[in-house]
């Protein structure tokens, strides 16, 4: 199960400079350096890829397949495979996960929740329109 890392690739890179007001949402990968105050959800069919870098602040919801998470976010976080919390992971709300791999040094201030079936799952591939 850990040994097991997303094939999904990196398709859309917000950059440290970057500050984005509002959802985003992606097929593929996405990788954030910048800030980004809105929900950011990657679709499980195109990978759910979604790597919140040390520099990127999020300040809404995060929803993929596969999460690393390296920078801040204030908001829930929902993976439904693997869910990767590196040194300098900062999460101020509540996650789910399939899978957790959590590094000396994350920090989550908020409730850790394995994936429990399919009631979860609805829940979390509950994503409004574009």
């Amino acid at each position: 199960m850990f040994g097991q890392k997303s094939k999904a690739t990196i398709d859309t890179l917000i950059g440290p400079s970057t500050c984005v007001e509002g959802n985003v949402r992606v097929k593929g990968g996405l990788r954030v350096d910048g800030r980004v105050t809105g929900d950011v959800i990657a679709d499980a069919e195109g990978g759910g890829l979604l790597i919140i870098s040390e520099s990127a602040r999020v300040e809404g919801a995060v929803r993929g397949a596969h999460v690393v998470v390296n920078g801040e976010i204030v908001g829930p976080v929902h993976s439904t495979e693997l869910l990767e919390l590196q040194p300098k992971a900062r999460i101020t709300g509540d996650v789910v996960y399939k899978a957790l791999e959590m590094h000396g040094g994350a920090v989550v201030h908020g409730r850790l929740t394995p994936h429990q079936g399919p009631e979860t799952v609805l829940t979390l591939n509950h994503i409004a329109n574009c």
